[in-house]
């Protein structure tokens, strides 16, 4: 775990809004994956930096218990073409903590860090928050993903 500054950047990608209330956002990010893949959306983004896919959650209404939209998709150069179905954001920089996971990414990897993050005595912002599926990521069974949390 260490503090990382986080240079401005934008992406575009898919989103859907959410709640962790009733596991319902296990569901509907289980879901916005499987459309990630299914549809080949990487495939499809406009000025991609590089293939690194990111799954960012933002507009956070209050804290983790409250909605806040999970977006999955990758760095672009710019916003200036979004095709449609997909939607651009650009992201503001800042202080962040970094963690990692490592493991069987279908083993609840990233909902046990989750879970593990919720419990920290970490100074939020709940701005934007996100994981990132570099590299490192590919073989699922023994997947290092970095989670990047705002923090003031």
């Amino acid at each position: 775990m260490n503090n990382v500054t986080i240079e401005p950047f934008k992406v575009i990608g898919i989103s859907v809004r959410t709640t962790n209330e009733n596991n319902q956002a296990a569901k509907d990010i289980g879901d916005l994956w499987n459309r990630f893949m299914n549809d080949k959306v990487l495939e499809t983004i406009p000025n991609k930096i590089d293939s690194t896919v990111y799954c960012i959650y933002t507009e956070y209404e209050s804290d983790h218990t409250k909605p806040y939209t999970t977006i999955l998709g990758c760095k672009v150069e710019t916003l200036s073409v979004v095709p449609a179905g997909l939607i651009g954001k650009s992201i503001d920089g800042g202080n962040y903590m970094k963690l990692s996971a490592k493991g069987d990414l279908m083993k609840d990897l990233i909902i046990n860090k989750w879970l593990e993050i919720w419990e920290m005595d970490l100074d939020r912002l709940f701005t934007t928050d996100f994981e990132v599926f570099g590299e490192k990521s590919q073989n699922p069974t023994d997947a290092e993903i970095d989670f990047l949390i705002a923090v003031k």
